[in-house]
């Protein structure tokens, strides 16, 4: 294993020994709100292998999915939508969903992925996501 795998293995193991849906005492983000608007992929991909939950509100009521989609991080939304359960129709506080947070941010991109995603019956299915066991491989 490289040095970057192995740190990752060590970053999985801890994300597993804690609560991966923690929130911050002051805004209420969690880690993959955090690694997501900071632009770390590889975290954002790692907290979601080991349970993150993408549905989870901070004390806005934004989303990881809304703030990636104010960010424009194509990738990461992306990703957030090919979850288990990721809710396109979640408002925030202000009743924003995040859709209008991407064409809001003239992430014309992001918005036309949500958008096709919405219309094409991906938005939320209903179904709680599966329970997810982080591995360290």
């Amino acid at each position: 294993l490289g040095q970057e795998e192995e740190d990752m293995a060590v970053v999985k193991r801890l994300f597993s020994m804690g609560d991966v849906n923690a929130k911050a005492s002051q805004t209420g983000q969690t880690a993959l709100m955090l690694a997501i608007s900071h632009g770390h992929q590889d975290m954002v991909a790692a907290l979601l292998e080991c349970g993150a939950d993408v549905n989870v509100q901070d004390a806005d009521g934004a989303t990881a999915l809304m703030c990636a989609s104010e960010y424009g991080r194509l990738d990461t939304v992306q990703l957030l939508l090919a979850q288990p359960g990721c809710d396109l129709t979640i408002l925030d506080n202000e009743g924003t969903s995040a859709l209008a947070i991407a064409l809001e941010a003239e992430q014309d991109e992001v918005a036309a992925l949500l958008h096709a995603h919405l219309t094409s019956n991906h938005g939320f299915q209903g179904q709680p996501p599966p329970a997810k066991v982080c591995s360290d491989k």
